[in-house]
């Protein structure tokens, strides 16, 4: 990965976005030929010369201090997700070290599946930081019907978002999921570089979808942290979850859980698809507003 490149296009995006009058600079009469700050503006709002920040746009950021790079942030206007990836280049930009990969973990403790297998009543999987689900609980299983399994692990988000047509029937705010999964690639490109099995699958993506290319170009880096999700599942039909990241710490891995507004008809459709994944039958008469989808798999039982 061109990490000079990364770091060139990045500092230009984030410095197109933001007006003289949102930076509280004086407005001039004229045309300006740039859209957003000059260069010579975010040096002077930064605190170095125009010559220095002109170094830093080409890519070089080795040997920049911290200090600088928080007064670069503060005038950039750049939140925590940004300011975090701002300081990932520069760590990237320094000299290489043997200890410089992080190891992704692709296995979770016997331990972490005994909490998933005790959520019986929440969706929930386990990812790592490449976005390959490595572990899920049954109630996650029925709710990815059809595109994840327990044979179907690692199952990798990114690929299924990108290049599996079936995403955009399952996920059906395809266009925002799109954008944040991008954008949280990006970050984890910036915090972890050396990692090739990660610069692979970004090569992937790039090369087999447009849509992740335009995104992957937008340079926008993201927290995946909580996000509100309406999913089309075969059993349900339409329904609509708030999915919350746990951090395992010292794992490298992440448990995302979905959960439905207490008392709402998608908590209906989330209980019963969890009565659904315990007997695989369709209860007599299901507490739900809304009609179910009897499976196939039930009926040729019943």
């Amino acid at each position: 990965m061109d990490k000079s490149k990364d770091v060139r296009e990045f500092l230009m995006s984030r410095r197109s976005r933001i007006t003289p009058a949102q930076a509280g600079l004086p407005a001039y009469g004229g045309t300006r030929r740039v859209a957003g700050l000059k260069r010579e503006e975010v040096a002077m709002l930064t605190g170095v010369s125009t010559e220095y920040y002109a170094r830093l746009e080409r890519g070089n950021l080795r040997g920049v201090s911290e200090s600088v790079l928080e007064s670069l942030a503060g005038a950039l206007q750049l939140d925590e997700a940004e300011r975090a990836h701002l300081f990932d280049l520069a760590k990237a930009a320094a000299p290489s070290r043997a200890s410089g990969t992080r190891r992704v973990r692709a296995e979770v403790r016997p331990s972490v599946q005994r909490i998933l297998a005790g959520m019986t009543g929440t969706p929930a999987y386990v990812r790592n930081s490449r976005m390959d689900i490595v572990a899920a609980n049954d109630l996650c299983f029925a709710l990815y019907t059809d595109i994840l399994s327990p044979d179907a692990l690692p199952l990798n988000l990114a690929r299924f978002m990108f290049l599996d047509p079936r995403s955009r029937d399952f996920f059906l705010e395809w266009e925002t999921i799109a954008d944040d999964l991008a954008a949280a690639l990006r970050a984890e490109s910036g915090r972890n570089p050396r990692d090739r099995a990660l610069n692979g699958l970004i090569g992937d993506l790039a090369t087999g979808s447009a849509e992740f290319s335009t995104r992957w170009a937008r340079h926008n880096v993201r927290f995946h942290r909580s996000a509100r999700k309406t999913l089309h599942n075969p059993i349900v039909g339409d329904i609509e979850l708030t999915g919350d990241a746990l951090e395992l710490p010292g794992e490298g891995l992440t448990l995302i859980a979905y959960t439905a507004e207490p008392g709402s008809e998608f908590q209906e459709k989330l209980d019963f698809l969890t009565m659904w994944s315990t007997t695989h039958k369709r209860p007599v008469e299901p507490a739900s507003r809304t009609p179910m989808i009897s499976p196939p798999e039930a009926d040729a039982r019943d």
